[in-house]
């Protein structure tokens, strides 16, 4: 999985990078790509989220982004990254990439938190991702069609699983919510025979494309 599709050149001397953040991302970019072919439990998964004034990709503006590990199946508080971009955007967006690495992401709604982080690293690093997610949103029903047939809200999950986080609407603390759900779908995947991040792409893909045609 390639995250990074391009690196703006021609930046002008007021829109250079500072140094530091430069080589934060030369040292990103350099990183191997990960092997989406290796067992759950070979992996290290990232969860991303992010914080918004509000949920209209036009209008809203991106407040803050977190990020959260499952190492070999295991979540922990320790393994996990949070910044606001209210005082140094650039420096906290290129923390945030190299706290991902290249491992594969999971996310809750790549569509708005995606679209919400993607406009904001083109343009505070001059990159865009590249970029398959995990998306929870159409794969916890593919997954587990006996408790919701069709995608719902994070915090319809929430309830159906029991799952409770020290704070709703935050960046780390949604964050902590999505990757107790992941270890459920993970679980639920496993049991199906669906053991890597590749499998979990496709069988998100084929829910996809059975909602298109329902």
């Amino acid at each position: 999985m390639n995250w990074i599709s391009r690196i703006i050149g021609g930046r002008g001397d007021s829109e250079a990078l500072d140094p530091g953040v430069a080589e934060i991302l030369a040292h990103w970019q350099s990183l191997p790509d990960a092997d989406l072919g290796r067992a759950h439990f070979e992996t290290r998964y990232v969860v991303l989220n992010t914080e918004a004034t509000g949920l209209d990709l036009d209008s809203d503006r991106l407040l803050a982004v977190g990020a959260l590990a499952i190492d070999a199946g295991l979540i922990s508080p320790g393994d996990s990254y949070y910044a606001t971009l209210e005082d140094a955007p650039s420096l906290a967006l290129s923390r945030l990439l190299a706290f991902a690495r290249k491992d594969p992401v999971v996310v809750f709604n790549s569509a708005f938190n995606l679209g919400m982080l993607e406009p904001v690293l083109d343009q505070r690093l001059g990159v865009s991702l590249d970029v398959q997610p995990i998306d929870l949103y159409f794969l916890l029903p593919a997954l587990f069609p006996e408790r919701r047939g069709s995608p719902a809200r994070l915090a319809d999950w929430m309830d159906s699983f029991a799952i409770e986080t020290f704070q709703r609407h935050h960046a780390l603390g949604d964050g902590w919510a999505i990757a107790q759900l992941f270890l459920a779908a993970q679980s639920r995947a496993l049991a199906q025979g669906a053991g890597s991040p590749r499998a979990l792409q496709e069988l998100e893909r084929a829910y996809r494309q059975y909602r298109r045609k329902a």
